[in-house]
Formats: C-alpha cells, structure tokens, sequence
C-alpha cells in the first residue's frame, strides 16, 4: 500500500472531546475501505500566521497513514464536509517516519529552554566576556576593509556627484 501523512486543522472553538471525536471517525474511515493508521499525534493549539475562516488559533493533528489512495481520498472528502475542520493537507512520502515528528521533537525541547539564562526580574543575563579578548579579535576578518584610494571606482562616484 501506499504511504502517506495527513495533517489537519480544527477550528479553536472545538474542545479536545469534539477533536478526539474527529480525528476518530477520520481514522475509521481509512480503516473502512483497507488501510490503516500507524500513529496519530495531536500537537496542540496553536496560533496559526493569519486568519482563516475568523480563526486565530486551531487544533493541530497528524496521521500517518498506510493506504491505498481510494481509502484517502474519502477521509478527504469527509475533512472537507466536516465544518470544524478548517484546513487539511495530505502528502504521499517514501517512509514513514518513526518516533515523534519534528513537531513533537521541538515541543520537548522549548520545554525547559531559556530559564537558565534568566534573573528573578525575567530579563536575560549578558553572557560573560571572553578573558583576555580584545575589540579587534572579536570583529570578524572579512570586516577589514581597504582604504579608498582616488582610483578606486567608489571615489570616482563621488568626485563625478560633487563636481555636478
């Protein structure tokens, strides 16, 4: 059978019994006409980059799905009639991936990110200065620029802008 990931949004407004309730009836379906759903995660609420039908915010959920591609195409159509699902993507892939998805994998990491740095007023702490470093090692090589002379071509600019 053929591979496949689904991610789809549903509407902010919906609670996580009413998400449950469709990303269970979708994997139904695809079990209904032959295939079958590996692994379902659910990412969480999120803020989405701009409005789509009045919406801020979504229910974020993936699929990874083992198919053919009649079994995708009805849980599709049945994302598109379902009016809490705001939008749905579906991508044919070579493997599935294993594991937790890059999403998962940057939710664990921003868990404890960033308190190590902090003071008790929340602001971040300035990392402490090299001992022993002057200005100049700290400004990168190619920053050395050389002078200009009257022949370079910049100085032939401003002398031809001056004279006018």
């Amino acid at each position: 059978m053929t591979l496949y990931e689904s991610v789809f949004i549903v509407r902010q407004d919906a609670s996580s019994q009413q998400v449950e309730a469709i990303t269970d009836s979708l994997s139904n379906i695809v079990k209904e006409n032959g295939g079958e759903v590996p692994k379902t995660e659910y990412w969480g609420l999120k803020t989405m980059a701009f409005r789509i039908k009045r919406n801020r915010k979504g229910h974020y959920v993936l699929f990874n799905i083992d198919a053919p591609w009649d079994a995708v195409a009805e849980m599709e159509r049945n994302m598109r009639l379902n009016e809490d699902v705001l939008r749905h993507l579906t991508l044919r892939v070579t493997q599935l991936e294993e594991g937790p998805s890059a999403m998962m994998r940057a939710k664990a990491g921003r868990d404890d990110h960033g308190r190590r740095d902090r003071d008790r007023s929340g602001h971040h702490e300035a990392p402490p200065a090299a001992s022993g470093a002057s200005d100049d090692a700290a400004q990168p090589a190619d920053d050395k620029r050389e002078p200009e002379t009257a022949d370079s071509p910049k100085a032939d600019v401003v002398e031809e802008g001056a004279a006018r």
